[in-house]
């Protein structure tokens, strides 16, 4: 049992006398590398070194138990906690995505709604962001078009651990469930009868991680350079500072006017391309190998609705694992774990399905 957790030990020992090794961090992305296997691998040989003592422990206490009540009393305590770890253990080894450690490029876009999906579009970025703090990970806003009330039209922040984490603590292990549209069923600041709407803002995420070797050139890439724009199109800087990348043979589209420099804005919008052009290679092989994938909740279609956050009930609903809760208030406050693990337990499952299969 478990027998693949002794080649597993045995690479994390060789993992860790090459971190060890000065000349390995000679070059960061080597290190950095080495490091997130180290992380993924740590937890899983911890756990099995666990259920190897607590054989041991089980077997020795079985056999004095006949003599010494005692150990009899220990022999169903160590039992329980066997297997639990044992149960730990083959959630461990269920195959993950290869993707779980990266960070995550996300993006909030206003849908239907008008200025009230906008000022929703805020109060998810916000949600996020405190999400973020409580989790230990840093958020940098890349670009924003703001609207005139406040909220935002379109809004792209980088969301990076601090340090190497385990791949299911990483980012994109836990945000890569939020894309698809949300859905938001609330009295607008600018409904003057008190008159419930529903409006809608959608969610892409996309990793951003230099584990997967994309090849961008240049003759693939129009540049266009124009003013930035402000709520109600008034024009903010007086220079073309704004940029406009178009990936010819995608035909993907970013465009970054946030800061007031064309090159921060320049690359700003090569790592929002860069992380859409993995995050498009990577559905595209998932589809290629298994159509069944579709079904999954990690390969959800980011035009479903996936959530519907009722204000007036202080109700959340998701509608991929029929999740549903009266805490409203605490999850726009960042209190997302108990639905994100309800996302994870189900993706668990499909993985070992499909493993199985």
């Amino acid at each position: 049992m478990f027998e693949a957790c002794v080649a597993l030990a045995a690479e994390l020992h060789q993992l860790e006398g090459q971190l060890a090794d000065p000349a390995t961090h000679a070059d960061p992305s080597v290190a950095r590398k080495l490091g997130k296997r180290h992380a993924a691998l740590r937890p899983i040989v911890a756990a099995y070194e666990r259920w190897l003592q607590l054989q041991d422990d089980l077997a020795a206490a079985m056999e004095l138990a006949p003599e010494d009540a005692s150990f009899a009393a220990e022999v169903e305590t160590l039992s329980v906690e066997r297997d639990q770890v044992a149960s730990r253990l083959e959630d461990l080894l269920i195959p993950r995505d290869a993707l779980d450690s990266s960070d995550v490029i996300l993006e909030i876009k206003a849908g239907e709604g008008g200025e009230e999906s906008a000022l929703f579009a805020g109060d998810l970025l916000r949600m996020y962001m405190r999400w973020a703090e409580k989790r230990g990970w840093k958020v940098e806003l890349l670009d924003a078009e703001e609207s005139d009330l406040g909220g935002y039209k379109d809004v792209s922040v980088a969301v990076k651990a601090k340090g190497t984490m385990a791949p299911d603590a990483a980012p994109y292990a836990n945000l890569k469930f939020e894309g698809g549209v949300h859905r938001v069923q609330r009295v607008p600041v600018t409904e003057s009868q008190g008159r419930i709407h529903t409006s809608a803002a959608g969610v892409l995420v996309f990793p951003e991680t230099e584990d997967v070797e994309i090849e961008l050139n240049d003759a693939d890439i129009r540049v266009d350079v124009y003013r930035s724009s402000g709520p109600g199109g008034q024009s903010v800087n007086t220079t073309d500072s704004a940029v406009r990348l178009t990936h010819i043979p995608t035909g993907i589209v970013v465009s970054c006017q946030n800061e007031k420099s064309q090159l921060q804005n320049k690359e700003s919008a090569m790592r929002i391309l860069r992380a859409r052009l993995i995050a498009a290679a990577e559905e595209a092989a998932a589809a290629e190998a298994s159509t069944a994938r579709k079904a999954q909740v990690r390969t959800v279609d980011r035009s479903e609705r996936i959530r519907t956050y009722n204000y007036p009930e202080n109700r959340v609903s998701d509608h991929r694992v029929n999740y549903k809760a009266n805490n409203l208030d605490r999850v726009l406050e960042g209190d997302l774990d108990a639905m994100v693990e309800a996302l994870q337990a189900a993706d668990r499952e499909a993985r070992l399905a499909d493993a199985g299969a």
